[in-house]
């Protein structure tokens, strides 16, 4: 194999390849990158086993070919590469030529028969979907997944899709992140689609969907699902099983409503948790009439609160939270206005954005007992 390519078109292609890799696994060829030339382009994949993601870039090909890269050292050589084309050169069997303007290095590399196969999209009719609104679902779900619990099918985030409308929904068992958003019916599926995606997946989608505008297709196979961004195919590994029934654990009775300042709020807090304890990260909520005191206290540091005005008229009530759970929707939320809805100090509390907003947005915390 050898072939030209621009450094910046190379290295925009590797930067989204670099989650993908396992720095740490017992098969050494998933620490490479494929790459396989012919034609004008050379196109690049690697996987984990669980996700994978294609891609290509233009090329000028003097000899096609395919072998498989360290993806780490690669791109880190590449990085470091002045701003000129780079020449890739197989030179003997398990040995590849990276050269620029005056630099040159040989990487080892393994056997191409070695790469797992990964898995292509059978069905022929993709569901395209618009590419800000899945990035906005991405972000006000992504955090509130797990990356680590027994109960694998948290591990993940649920994507369901009607006719009509489409859904994301994540929770770790003490919170739960749920965004709706209308479509339109004559471009859904004929029938509803419910899916598990890991939270590597969703990881890797957000960073697919960072820059441009074009409009995202996905297709589901039988084991996997196909995101296509780009011209880049993201392939994902469904988790099988039983997702909880999210729709039971958004509580109807809360009917103590106050309404922030998103900014106010998020800063007030910030500044109070410096000093809460640093495992539990515990805020305490007191609302009285016309006010809510936000307080924290922790016995290494000391303690602090701060007080904000809010129009509230409703019966004293003392709640606590994990103040990093609180933060993490008001970073995702949008609007500058939020709503907090209370029952008491041991039930669930919803929070949403307060005024207009393109979704509907729902985020339950469980309160903290301190």
């Amino acid at each position: 194999m050898e072939l030209v390519v621009r450094k910046s078109d190379l290295l925009k292609e590797l930067q989204l390849f670099q989650g993908i890799v396992e720095r740490k696994n017992t098969i050494p060829i998933l620490a490479n990158v494929l790459l396989e030339a012919s034609g004008d382009d050379v196109r690049l994949a690697a996987t984990d086993l669980e996700v994978g993601l294609r891609g290509r870039c233009a090329a000028s090909v003097a000899k096609a070919g395919s072998l498989t890269i360290p993806a780490k050292k690669f791109f880190e050589i590449v990085k470091e590469l002045p701003e000129a084309d780079i020449r890739i050169e197989e030179e003997r069997l398990g040995t590849v030529k990276v050269a620029a303007e005056r630099f040159e290095s040989r990487m080892q590399t393994l056997p191409r028969e070695d790469f797992p196969t990964l898995p292509e999209a059978v069905n022929d009719q993709p569901h395209a979907i618009n590419r800000k609104v899945l990035r906005e679902m991405v972000a006000k779900t992504q955090f509130a997944m797990t990356g680590e619990d027994t109960r694998y099918f948290l591990n993940g985030a649920l994507f369901v899709l009607r006719s009509a409308s489409m859904s994301m929904v994540a929770t770790d068992g003490h919170r739960l992140a749920l965004v709706t958003v209308p479509r339109d019916a004559a471009g859904g599926p004929g029938e509803d689609l419910r899916t598990i995606l890991p939270k590597k997946t969703m990881s890797e989608l957000s960073r697919l969907l960072a820059d441009g505008d074009g409009d995202v297709t996905f297709e589901k196979g039988e084991n996997h699902f196909f995101f296509t961004v780009d011209g880049r195919v993201l392939t994902s590994r469904v988790i099988d099983g039983q997702f909880p029934a999210y729709e039971r654990v958004i509580p109807k009775g809360n009917d103590k409503r106050v309404e922030f300042e998103r900014d106010r709020l998020s800063s007030a807090i910030r500044r109070v948790a410096l000093l809460s304890n640093e495992r539990s990260r515990a805020i305490k909520l007191t609302l009285e009439p016309g006010r809510v005191n936000i307080a924290s206290h922790s016995q290494e540091f000391g303690e602090a609160h701060e007080q904000l005005a809010v129009e509230y008229g409703g019966p004293p009530l003392h709640v606590s939270f994990n103040a990093q759970y609180v933060v993490d929707f008001l970073n995702a939320v949008q609007t500058d206005v939020i709503a907090i809805e209370f029952k008491d100090e041991a039930s669930q509390t919803i929070m949403r954005p307060a005024g207009t907003s393109d979704y509907d947005y729902t985020y339950v915390v469980m309160p903290m007992r301190i």
